[in-house]
């Protein structure tokens, strides 16, 4: 999270000093940095739920015909 907002300072002060790809680039990579935190936090918060993962179709059907 910390590294998402240094990106968004540092793209900030690149969009003022008229450096436009360079904001874009920095941006970019604060959004990355943001959303794979929140991925993350979210897998975690489902392991601790125990929800179950997809099972395989096949085996489901397979376990019906036995």
């Amino acid at each position: 999270m910390i590294i998402a907002a240094v990106c968004v300072v540092t793209a900030a002060i690149a969009l003022w000093r008229q450096q436009l790809n360079a904001a874009f680039v920095i941006a970019t990579i604060g959004i990355m940095a943001w959303f794979l935190r929140y991925r993350s936090d979210l897998k975690a918060s489902l392991a601790e739920q125990g929800s179950p993962k997809p099972s395989d179709p096949e085996a489901d059907s397979s376990d019906e015909n036995s």
